[in-house]
């Protein structure tokens, strides 16, 4: 995966893709502060530092499209009203910006009542751009996705468990580089070359997220994964080393 062509932004849990000027995130769980209340913590709504934190690397960055990678919102079955109020407001704002596409993830449930009708919605099971699979992750992906040469992915909110020599641990939002185990994505799909993958780590801090070195990669996606060749960045771009050497 080149980095001249896709590069994850230092310092930033997004992505930008240089040649097409695609900015891609994922994971803004807008409206997780209230299952945070109900657990007794009082958080204020992040909804309004989220909007400014996209706009301010569409100020720097100049995207003619912006790729949504699925869970834009937080709560299922049903969203509060001030979910809905700010999941349009927000929408509505970065829609003024660029082109905005969405790949619905699993907290995605009426994602279209609440976007604005310029947006573009695709299949929650991914779309195919430049020859470069997006998809949430939750669901198997389409054929054609899986034949692609780059697959960028969400939905794990990866993290890195890292222990130092009193066994204290603390867990680091990642990016995760991969590739299918061969064997594995030839029972599944049918198809002649194996993908590059990035996994996207998820953009709102609030959401928490998995150690991959723990407890692999989530979704289906994960059961055809070479985790243990897996290669982790951390978010300033220290490249920490295969899974397998972390485990």
């Amino acid at each position: 995966m080149s980095i001249s062509e896709i590069q994850p932004i230092i310092n930033e849990r997004a992505l930008f893709i240089v040649e097409e000027k695609t900015l891609v995130l994922a994971d803004l769980h807008i409206g997780i502060e209230t299952q945070i209340r109900e657990s007794g913590l009082n958080i204020t709504n992040q909804t309004e530092k989220i909007t400014k934190k996209i706009i301010k690397l569409c100020d720097r960055y100049k995207p003619d499209q912006i790729i949504l990678l699925g869970d834009i919102k937080h709560n299922i079955p049903t969203s509060t009203y001030r979910e809905r109020i700010d999941v349009k407001n927000f929408l509505e704002k970065i829609s003024n910006i660029s082109k905005v596409h969405i790949v619905p993830g699993n907290h995605d449930g009426n994602i279209k009542k609440l976007s604005p009708k310029k947006i573009v919605i695709h299949p929650s099971d991914g779309f195919l751009f430049k020859n470069i699979g997006f998809i949430h992750g939750h669901r198997w992906p389409k054929e054609e996705i899986m034949k692609s040469e780059k697959i960028i992915m969400a939905h794990t909110h990866p993290t890195i468990m890292l222990s130092d020599r009193m066994d204290h641990k603390t867990y680091e939002p990642c990016w995760v580089k991969t590739k299918f185990d061969d064997e594995k994505l030839k029972e599944k799909y049918e198809v002649s070359q194996n993908s590059n993958i990035l996994i996207i780590p998820a953009f709102n801090p609030l959401c928490g997220g998995i150690a991959v070195n723990k407890d692999g990669i989530q979704g289906p996606m994960g059961r055809i994964i070479n985790i243990e060749e897996s290669e982790i960045f951390l978010i300033d771009g220290t490249n920490i080393g295969k899974i397998k050497y972390l485990i």
